[in-house]
């Protein structure tokens, strides 16, 4: 199915997944490199429903498993060559928002051998369209699995960023069952980043009748299993659900990009390695607040909080975050004013004092 008319890949949702579309998988290719982090897709069983299906189907593949948190421009090229080697005519994410951003950057550069790791940073003419690609996520927040983008980090400028390709998958497969075997604190960040997606697509400059309504069908599904999210014990639906709010979550940033507490969150990322779902989260509240009062209204009866206090509040409860401090707060503001294409997607003048304040709302309360 199509989860949204503006959004190619197709989505599947159920029990059971990878097997129940294992013609699908085998119409993309006859050798596979499954691209995944070292130990949540063995752990939650996804890495062995996927290789189960491609032995059923005669598909050769290999695993490539050396996909870190933030995965780097150098682990890309590494997977590259283990493509190559394997002559791999499909690529398979498996795993949370790393494993798959990585998986679409690998499709694209084994399908151009001849281009090197700059072609990831500033992008080219004359390339070859990405290798077929399945994404199977195994968290909720990242939205990865039907969107064209693929956050990579650059350590040559200590950040993260956006290869400047649009890589849409072509199969999304979302199991709700590999969530219930992720640590819960991992599943509130992730559903934080999700939330952050929400949000930032809905108040966003480019934001259309389109991406609003992916956004608010997201919004519904995740405000409807928070309890999930503050210790109620989680359920097969209720973990489906929040996945899917994930990819609804995808689905509106597909069409409007994310905005400033993404900008902001790869600096705390980056230099403090703190978790891509708590680094956005922390700017959240800060941001909304800056908008329109019937904005923030909105948002806060999407969400079901009283007030962007609460928001706050439950984020860094949830999350276990106890805020940044002054020094890494003003460097996120530092480099993120030299971004004008993300600060131009708030629905508000992005200012340098404006940026500054939501930085500093993320400040420990210490």
């Amino acid at each position: 199915m199509k989860l949204c008319e503006h959004i190619p890949t197709e989505f599947f949702c159920e029990d059971g997944c990878t097997a129940a579309h294992r013609d699908e998988i085998a119409s993309l290719g006859g050798r596979a490199l499954i691209v995944t982090g070292g130990r949540s897709s063995k752990m939650n069983g996804s890495l062995d429903d996927m290789t189960d299906v491609l032995g059923k189907c005669g598909i050769a593949y290999s695993v490539f498993d050396r996909v870190e948190e933030n995965p780097s421009v150098e682990t890309v090229m590494a997977g590259t060559k283990a493509a190559l080697e394997l002559g791999a005519d499909m690529i398979i994410g498996i795993g949370g928002g790393s494993p798959l951003d990585a998986a679409k950057a690998v499709a694209l550069m084994a399908a151009n051998p001849d281009r090197d790791a700059e072609f990831l940073v500033s992008g080219g003419n004359g390339y070859a369209h990405p290798l077929p690609l399945v994404c199977v996520p195994t968290t909720c927040g990242t939205g990865s699995e039907v969107t064209p983008v693929s956050v990579l980090t650059y350590h040559d400028r200590r950040t993260k960023g956006s290869v400047p390709f649009k890589i849409y998958p072509d199969i999304a497969l979302c199991d709700g069952k590999y969530l219930m075997y992720a640590p819960h604190r991992l599943i509130v960040n992730t559903a934080v980043d999700t939330l952050g997606h929400l949000t930032e697509s809905y108040l966003n400059s480019a934001a259309d009748e389109h991406s609003r309504s992916a956004a608010e069908k997201g919004f519904e599904l995740w405000q409807g299993n928070r309890p999930l999210l503050e210790g109620e014990p989680l359920t097969a639906g209720g973990c489906t659900a929040l996945m899917t709010a994930s990819a609804y979550g995808g689905a509106a940033i597909a069409h409007t990009g994310t905005g400033i507490p993404h900008g902001l969150s790869y600096t705390l990322t980056y230099e403090e390695h703190i978790p891509h779902g708590l680094a956005v989260g922390y700017f959240l509240a800060g941001y909304v607040s800056l908008c329109s009062d019937s904005e923030i209204h909105e948002i806060m009866g999407m969400t079901g909080f009283a007030d962007t206090h609460e928001m706050d509040s439950f984020i860094r409860r949830t999350s276990g975050g106890t805020g940044i401090d002054r020094q890494l707060a003003s460097l996120a503001a530092k480099r993120l004013a030299e971004n004008p294409k993300k600060l131009s997607t708030a629905p508000f003048d992005a200012d340098t004092a404006a940026v500054e304040k939501i930085a500093y709302s993320a400040l420990s309360a210490d």
